[in-house]
């Protein structure tokens, strides 16, 4: 079989990263919520007197809480389909990806505040 290089690797990965924006906005209620939170506040920041540098780290940290959402997402997903049954490893990963989403949250909340409060 052969592999697409070039553009049609591109044109396929940009296809299959749409499908994946897709599911997780249909399968994921938190996904849905930061996608709509990022939307707000990302247009919140066109009406604020700040520098462009902090409005870009302001972004940046609104994309970081919905990059680690999806990975969390794709983590639970793999776990629930290796297995239904509990197993601690099983609920520790899925424990480490939510983990991972909150620590995301601290650092959009510490960039904001300190754009906001200074």
């Amino acid at each position: 079989m052969k592999k697409n290089t070039g553009l049609m690797r591109l044109v396929y990965a940009t296809q299959y990263s749409w499908l994946g924006f897709k599911s997780a906005f249909v399968n994921e209620a938190a996904f849905r919520q930061e996608v709509i939170g990022l939307v707000l506040l990302g247009a919140f920041t066109f009406f604020l007197d700040i520098t462009t540098y902090e409005q870009v780290a302001m972004l940046i940290s609104l994309l970081l809480i919905l990059i680690v959402e999806i990975i969390n997402s794709a983590i639970e997903c793999v776990v629930d389909r290796i297995s239904d049954e509990r197993h601690t490893l099983s609920g520790r990963a899925k424990d480490y990806g939510s983990l991972a989403v909150f620590m995301a949250l601290l650092i959009a909340i510490l960039t904001w505040s300190v754009i906001l409060l200074s």
